[in-house]
């Protein structure tokens, strides 16, 4: 399985964050594994993530910041806006840390393009 982790700008269009997810899912060799999307909890009113998911026929689950919060110290990408704004490094890189359980690692850091960003990790477990 692979945690798909997204963040996005207030109002973000569906059709970016599809393009986006597409987009970093191609520069891994996921062979189609089982993927599920990831944001933070804060993010639960935004039609786009929820027509996203609904696009890309994959589940989107909202997590507590708190559970962001300890996978940030995996986090390679560090944003001062999303630093100010929710205490995070990076909304896409903790969200996918953090789906992908404690023992994951960035598959593809994070993207960021038209007000979306994406991260992709996955479980070193076997």
């Amino acid at each position: 399985m692979i945690a798909i982790g997204i963040g996005c700008k207030k109002g973000c269009p569906a059709q970016r964050i599809v393009a986006l997810v597409r987009t970093a899912r191609a520069s891994i060799d996921d062979a189609g594994a089982p993927a599920t999307l990831f944001t933070l909890a804060d993010k639960q009113g935004e039609t786009g993530l929820h027509d996203a998911a609904q696009e890309l026929g994959l589940p989107l689950v909202f997590l507590d910041a708190e559970i962001l919060r300890q996978a940030s110290g995996r986090a390679i990408t560090r944003s001062d806006r999303v630093m100010a704004m929710f205490g995070l490094p990076s909304i896409a890189e903790t969200a996918a840390l953090a789906g992908a359980g404690p023992a994951s690692i960035l598959l593809a850091p994070r993207v960021s393009e038209a007000g979306a960003s994406c991260a992709i990790a996955g479980s070193r477990e076997p």
